[in-house]
């Protein structure tokens, strides 16, 4: 495959500032038609922040949300897997971790935003880094719905995590294959005595991901893992 890597700062998508950690970061944002909703961090894949991030953003502000979504590389994407993978490599995870707590305290603060917790929602590694941003940020996260995440490192504790936690994953993936999400689901239990909700669907890895780089994308088990995603933040954060 080639690669298709764009190397900027100035990402169209970015159309958001905020603070962290004595700097700036750069992101997506998206509101509600009505105006206010539960706040929601929509966290990206190793492609970088694309046009489906962008779209899932989008989906979740239709539905009455205010979803924002931190640019972890600066502005890079890609569609090249190799690419994408030295990219999340180079990606300290402390680093990001720290944007994305930005990206909370942003939202948490921000006049459409109502409640006093935001839910977090990612994609591969940016499912990783929902567990990582729920661990690190306690109770200010009210919902973490993973998506076949994955980290190039180990997961940090787990023993301040409070959060509700839906998890989607794939019977064939091999990234995160089944024996390792119940490994994870066993371990998040043990250090936080909370057992997140981890399903499992006939699919492989970024079997939601429509764009389809990876030629596994699953409509009929998107749909359902987006419907159950939805109700399970409107019953979290409402």
């Amino acid at each position: 495959m080639t690669a298709m890597v764009e190397n900027s700062t100035d990402n169209p998508l970015q159309n958001v500032t905020f603070p962290s950690n004595g700097g700036t970061a750069h992101g997506y944002l998206a509101l509600p038609e009505s105006g206010a909703g539960p706040g929601v961090v929509v966290i990206q894949e190793w492609w970088g922040l694309t046009s489906h991030i962008a779209d899932v953003t989008n989906r979740l502000a239709a539905e009455g949300f205010v979803a924002l979504a931190p640019d972890l590389y600066g502005g890079t994407t890609t569609h090249d897997a190799d690419e994408a993978g030295k990219l999340m490599q180079q990606l300290p995870v402390d680093r990001a971790a720290t944007d994305l707590g930005g990206a909370v305290d942003f939202l948490l603060g921000h006049d459409a935003v109502v409640g006093r917790k935001v839910g977090a929602v990612g994609f591969c590694m940016g499912g990783g880094f929902v567990l990582v941003l729920a661990a690190q940020q306690g109770d200010k996260i009210g919902a973490a719905v993973p998506f076949y995440g994955v980290l190039g490192e180990d997961y940090p504790s787990f023993e301040n995590l409070s959060a509700a936690m839906l998890g989607h994953f794939g019977e064939q993936d091999t990234m995160a294959p089944p024996d390792a999400v119940k490994a994870l689901a066993d371990r998040i239990e043990a250090e936080s005595g909370r057992r997140p909700d981890f399903r499992l669907y006939p699919a492989g890895h970024a079997f939601f991901n429509d764009e389809n780089h990876m030629g596994t994308y699953d409509p009929e088990q998107a749909t359902i893992a987006w419907n159950e995603t939805l109700n399970f933040l409107r019953s979290t954060l409402r």
